[in-house]
């Protein structure tokens, strides 16, 4: 019964109740909400990367992981997501390949010559 209240609403509705969620610090609220709309359209940037923010700030580390990694799978380009993989595998101390993530970043951000790019 209590998930009802996640999957009320048309897809607009849940986007908008996930984003209140998430701004309000409720990231495992949000992160249900957005796992259902992910499912509905999985080929969707936004929720999924949402979605891995949310996983992230609640240290579910290796969801956030799964999830910005299935999104650079569907956008190799997706600046944002290299960021966060970069950041997410960091806080899980894995440097050597976060440091991979994050001087790809700063290329495509023009960020070269930044902290990420000497180490």
């Amino acid at each position: 019964m209590e998930d009802i209240y996640y999957e009320f609403g048309t897809p607009a509705d849940r986007w908008d109740r996930a984003q209140l969620f998430f701004e309000a610090k409720e990231y495992l609220t949000a992160a249900r909400i957005l796992g259902g709309l992910v499912q509905e359209a999985p080929d969707l940037v936004a929720p999924r990367l949402l979605l891995a923010r949310a996983y992230y700030h609640s240290a579910r580390l290796a969801k956030a992981e799964a999830e910005l990694r299935e999104v650079l799978e569907r956008n190799p380009v997706e600046e944002y997501a290299r960021l966060m993989l970069g950041r997410t595998l960091e806080r899980q101390g894995r440097d050597a390949e976060a440091a991979t993530h994050l001087r790809m970043n700063d290329a495509m951000t023009g960020a070269l010559g930044t902290e990420h790019a000497k180490k």
